[in-house]
């Protein structure tokens, strides 16, 4: 049996609420089977995914009201995947992916407690070359630049996975990486603006970081 302390909690969204399981708290950590350090994730790493941050909640409001029409729609490294479940609310048609092996798991037991439709769950790195994936029309993130080195790592794989006529929406808490970020998808082809989000009356401080729009 599992030894990790969970929690569940309410988001709002104007009236609509959003129903979540996530860890505890962020000293959570079980990898019983070393599938997680097969994958290069430390233990101090481990329950990073498992936690509702600031930006999630900022990428998934800005995502409660935005325009998505038909598209097909990408959100990279879920985690928890709240933006992914209010995009399902909405009907979307939405896919989720995340590095973490237990993503999955905690994604689709947020989808049945909010009684959803299955959302489309992939495990994959930005290394990784998924030919599967497809290709997106819109493609979504919240603090995904945790890195130097997840400038060209993110870059790239949006590259490979964005239709030629692409949208990307990336919520950036202001790590230092998204200058160098916005050079290079400018010189894939997108157009850039970034601005701060318009309320952010349902976080507990200010946000400091970005919402980063990049069009081709």
């Amino acid at each position: 049996m599992s030894s990790l302390r969970v929690c569940y909690q309410t988001i709002e969204f104007g009236d609509v609420d959003i129903h979540v399981r996530t860890l505890r708290d962020n000293q959570e950590f079980e990898d019983t089977e070393g599938a997680a350090a097969k994958l290069g994730i430390s233990s101090a790493s481990w329950p990073l995914f498992g936690i509702v941050w600031d930006s999630g909640k900022v990428l998934a409001h800005h995502m409660f009201d935005y325009e998505i029409g038909d598209k097909r729609i990408l959100e990279l490294g879920c985690g928890i995947g709240l933006a992914s479940l209010v995009l399902n609310h909405r009907d979307a048609d939405i896919t989720a992916t995340d590095y973490h092996p237990e993503a999955g798991n905690f994604l689709e037991e947020n989808v049945r407690l909010n009684e959803g439709e299955d959302i489309p769950f992939v495990r994959t790195g930005w290394a990784d070359e998924d030919k599967d994936l497809g290709l997106f029309d819109l493609i979504i993130g919240s603090d995904v630049l945790y890195e130097r080195e997840h400038v060209e790592l993110l870059s790239e794989f949006i590259e490979l996975h964005a239709q030629p006529h692409c949208e990307v929406v990336i919520v950036d808490p202001g790590r230092g990486h998204h200058a160098p970020f916005s050079k290079k998808m400018v010189r894939l082809g997108y157009s850039h603006s970034q601005a701060k989000p318009d309320h952010c009356h349902y976080l507990p401080q200010p946000f400091s970081g970005q919402i980063l729009h990049y069009h081709r």
